[in-house]
């Protein structure tokens, strides 16, 4: 028996309305959430994205950690998406404003991969397992 029904990775944004504009070009899909301290996005059956604005995960980190804002454009986590049809994903990301950081191609772990990047530095790979 699964215990976790749902999957939902959260990114911490300087930007919510930025990150919102970018990730809803680059999924070509509204959010399902965005109220002032959240939003967002369900990608698959069990799994969603959120935004969540630096200064808001400040106030529930409190002093515990670091500020959020002291590791913006530091890669520390990737979004690894397998997709239908990565060269559409390829193109798309890069008109979407995503920074390409590695272009597609075979790697070799079995899956063609590009790796991207969005406003605030997290990672965002698109793949396909290699036929």
């Amino acid at each position: 028996m699964r215990h976790i029904h749902l999957i939902e990775t959260i990114l911490y944004v300087k930007d919510q309305q930025l990150s919102t504009d970018f990730y809803t070009k680059l999924f070509r899909q509204q959010p399902d959430l965005n109220v002032p301290g959240m939003t967002e996005f369900k990608l698959a059956e069990n799994c969603k994205l959120g935004l969540m604005p630096n200064s808001g995960i400040a106030k529930i980190l409190s002093d515990k950690t670091p500020h959020p804002d002291q590791g913006n454009g530091i890669p520390r986590c990737e979004l690894y998406l397998y997709v239908e049809n990565v060269e559409q994903e390829f193109e798309h990301a890069g008109q979407s404003g995503a920074i390409l950081i590695s272009p597609l191609k075979a790697r070799n772990w079995g899956d063609k991969a590009c790796y991207f990047a969005d406003p605030d530095g997290h990672i965002i790979a698109f793949a396909e397992k290699l036929k």
